[in-house]
């Protein structure tokens, strides 16, 4: 019998006691996947791309002592699922008898759930044809009222949208059936001005649960600070270099939490040996203004779900608490070998095992606030934005490319500046913040680990803190 995807989710349910257990003392789960992608892309005002298409299948994941197995089919059969269960028990076999570490597998509370989308408007319910207008929107605005462009200095804009629809379905040997409503909605734009040989570029997204999330006004004002952000650019001068007390922006301290912290506080990073925070738990690793949580229960938040893909009810986690590292970020298996509570971050994108990932990971709001933090700070710039970078979780480096800076002189943004990033040593760059303002912000993206890529938020407020300016 076929397992349909249909708004009663899927039969496997009704089928669960079909599926013989391999063995009394053997772990199993299986989850099913039917997701519906919708993409447009609008280049300089011309449709450049409408695509969709449907992603369906199960995989199997099976464990044998400290041997574990994977199979997976786009075959969505009952018959087909327990041939599945058969060839991931063979092959979790043959990976015991090459194991070299002790699988245990955290335990944990079983749950029956069904979890609904947070989204209001389900994207499959707006036409093609109205998903283009709002993006046809967003280009005319990039382009309107816009003398500068007469003169040539908007060289580009794109446009991109993108809906995922469709459900998804846990179980387990345990006991565990948790069905899952999946919409995600993003929109993201970019711009490109010119001006003689310099090029620089601004570009803005957002995205959530559901359509409504592309509300006229907003989009508008998104399309407008990116026009204006790509144009300032061009009038603005060289940032300097060298070692500055700096205040990060909420999207920029989104970033370094999320690269340097987030990702170094990974337990299978640590289980590697490949983190800078290996073996310092309940050691001082920042300031006492540095408090980091990951929270994947922020409703609206693009990092936002109920369970893992492990079927562990997620949780908010304390990684970092007034400077002093408390704890580490997990799978079932992470926790289980470090003898540690389960966290809930266990992720997997489509039919792939589930890795250790964030959710929503940001620094807690302090005391201050801005213009305070910019009068008490005198001198010093402000970096705003995110251009990507690079970190070394083991050696614990990073080095971050801002979009555009201030000058801060005399407690006032002065200056605008253009080429600003900042390297260092994470745990310098911790102990030295030591201002963090009353805002909360979170940041829209996707997080990318091994080949996988999943929804995630970022942000806090801004910090202080001194590091190179480069």
């Amino acid at each position: 019998m076929v397992i349909r995807m249909n708004n009663e989710y899927m039969e496997l349910e009704h089928h669960l006691e079909k599926i013989e257990k391999i063995s009394m003392d053997t772990y199993w789960d299986i989850r099913l996947l039917c997701n519906e992608s919708n993409n447009i892309i609008l280049k300089d005002g011309s449709i450049e791309e409408i695509s969709s298409g449907i992603n369906t299948g199960v995989i199997v994941r099976v464990l044998y002592k400290n041997g574990w197995g994977y199979v997976n089919s786009n075959k969505v059969e009952i018959g087909e699922i327990k041939n599945l269960l058969n060839r991931a028990f063979k092959i979790a076999k043959l990976s015991n008898e090459n194991s070299k570490k002790t699988v245990i597998l955290k335990d944990v509370e079983v749950y029956r759930d069904h979890v609904k989308s947070n989204g209001k408007i389900n994207p499959k319910d707006v036409c093609v044809e109205e998903k283009k207008e709002y993006i046809t929107l967003v280009h005319n605005c990039i382009m309107e009222n816009n003398p500068q462009n007469n003169n040539g200095k908007i060289a580009s804009s794109s446009v991109g949208y993108s809906d995922v629809v469709g459900n998804s379905l846990f179980a387990s040997s345990e006991g565990a059936l948790i069905k899952n409503e999946i919409t995600k909605v993003l929109m993201n734009m970019t711009v490109v001005a010119k001006d003689n040989n310099n090029l620089q570029y601004a570009s803005e997204r957002l995205g959530g649960d559901g359509f409504e999330i592309l509300e006229k006004n907003t989009l508008y004002e998104k399309a407008e600070n990116t026009r204006n952000r790509a144009l300032r650019l061009l009038k603005a001068k060289v940032c300097p270099k060298g070692e500055f007390k700096v205040v990060l922006d909420p999207e920029l301290t989104g970033v370094f939490i999320h690269e340097a912290v987030g990702h170094a506080s990974e337990a299978d990073l640590i289980l590697q040996n490949d983190s800078v925070f290996k073996d310092k738990i309940n050691e001082v690793v920042g300031s006492d203004y540095v408090n980091v949580i990951d929270n994947p229960l922020i409703k609206d938040s693009f990092g936002y779900y109920k369970y893992d893909s492990e079927g562990v009810k997620a949780r908010e986690t304390t990684i970092i608490e007034k400077g002093v590292l408390k704890g580490y970020l997990h799978t079932r298996e992470t926790a289980g070998r470090l003898n540690m509570e389960v966290t809930g971050n266990a992720r997997a994108q489509g039919l792939n095992r589930p890795l250790v990932r964030m959710s929503n990971t940001y620094i807690k709001p302090g005391d201050w606030d801005f213009e305070e933090l910019l009068e008490d700070t005198k001198n010093g710039i402000f970096l705003k934005g995110s251009r990507g970078g690079q970190v070394d979780t083991g050696k614990g480096l990073f080095q971050f490319n801002a979009v555009e800076a201030f000058l801060i002189e005399n407690g006032e943004l002065t200056t605008h500046l253009r080429d600003a990033g900042l390297s260092g040593e994470i745990m310098n760059i911790l102990h030295n913040i030591d201002g963090v303002t009353n805002e909360f912000k979170l940041s829209v993206g996707y997080c990318g680990k091994n080949g996988q890529s999943v929804p995630v938020g970022d942000g806090g407020g801004c910090v202080r803190t001194k590091t190179i300016v480069c």
